[in-house]
């Protein structure tokens, strides 16, 4: 697990990513899951959102688990309770993701340890959000391809 503050290599990784599957997004703008992912869209990332009870949200295209999604995912940020995180991390692995971002309030050490033993970043109980929001300025984002491409 990464350790406060957040190391330079997940600032490379952030840095780097342009793609971030939010596992457990409501369309729901009063949920943290949905002011997340707005935020990141906001910020320049592409999200992929994974729900199965939807077909889209925040105007994206909504797949029911990882496996459907037909890009690659670098970082697969979990809303999901701490119990049904493990079944996700290893999904996360089977796509090759590069990180895990487990958010705020929820905790699986056996997922983390799955994910980490894959050599998947990994962060734990700590939301994406306010941690990008600190590092504002400090990161270059990747530019996304106009639209229509």
């Amino acid at each position: 697990m990464i350790p406060l503050p957040l190391s330079s290599a997940v600032r490379r990784i952030l840095r780097e990513s342009c793609t971030i599957a939010v596992v457990g997004l409501s369309p729901n703008p009063e949920r943290p899951s949905h002011q997340v992912a707005r935020y990141l869209q906001e910020a320049g990332y592409q999200i992929i959102p994974v729900n199965p009870g939807h077909s889209e949200i925040l105007n994206e295209p909504c797949y029911p688990d990882l496996r459907s999604v037909p890009v690659k995912i670098d970082v697969v940020d979990i809303f999901r309770r701490s119990e049904e995180v493990e079944p996700i991390v290893r999904e996360a692995i089977a796509i090759g993701a590069k990180m895990i971002w487990i958010q705020q309030g929820i905790v699986n050490e056996a997922a983390a340890r799955l994910a980490e033993e894959a050599g998947l970043t990994v962060i734990m109980d700590r939301c994406l959000k306010v941690e990008l929001e600190q590092l504002r300025g400090s990161l270059s984002r990747c530019p996304l391809p106009p639209s229509g491409v």
